[in-house]
């Protein structure tokens, strides 16, 4: 039985076969990758074969023929094999990679714990999949800002380079911890974690 439609045919061209994308064939590939932990989509390099119409919109909702998935089981298999190359995102498993379309992050962090609040301050995320990051060097936060509206959009490094949008709940409590402190020979309001410094906006620019 198909948890989801999928596309399973195959075509015979210049006599090779060409698999065609399987939304079967990936969870099943993802079970058997993941069973003992992340799946080290980074080492795998199969053959592109082709785009799926599956999208994550910027709210973190999954959505495949445009009706949004609703087993949270199955959209926390699709997470654990992304994988971003350049600026595209693929699901990849020992044997296809295929093409999705993401709005803006392929996650989203709903909620974060603080500990040794202060200068020692440590802040480890929880994002909509279920997945924890702790903020640092290797998984830095970064803020972007729309150069029209100056509208700040910040994000956490989760794994390789894919990135979660913090939810702006979770951004308005991270405001209220934050600190100036000097940065690259300027003033900034950040944020601080694991022994580093993450700016937010020049000091001076604050109203």
């Amino acid at each position: 039985m198909q948890l989801l439609p999928g596309f399973q045919t195959t075509n015979v061209r210049d006599g090779q076969k060409i698999v065609k994308p399987s939304t079967d064939n990936i969870i099943a590939a993802a079970r058997s990758a993941t069973k003992g932990g992340p799946a080290p989509v980074h080492l795998w390099n199969p053959p592109f074969c082709g785009d799926l119409d599956m999208r994550i919109a910027r709210d973190g909702t999954w959505y495949y023929l445009g009706t949004p998935i609703g087993r949270f089981e199955l959209v926390k298999l699709f997470s654990s094999v992304i994988r971003r190359d350049g600026d595209d995102y693929f699901l990849v498993t020992p044997a296809e990679k295929v093409g999705i379309t993401v709005d803006d992050a392929p996650f989203v962090a709903v909620d974060f714990d603080v500990s040794n609040p202060g200068p020692d301050q440590i802040l480890t995320f929880t994002t909509n999949v279920g997945d924890t990051v702790t903020a640092g060097p290797e998984n830095p936060i970064r803020v972007a800002r729309d150069p029209e509206t100056g509208e700040p959009s910040p994000y956490v490094l989760v794994r390789a380079n894919l990135e979660a949008l913090i939810d702006r709940k979770s951004f308005y409590r991270l405001i209220d911890i934050a600190s100036h402190e000097q940065h690259g020979g300027k003033r900034w309001f950040g944020l601080r974690s694991c022994d580093a410094f993450f700016p937010i906006i020049p000091s001076n620019e604050l109203d």
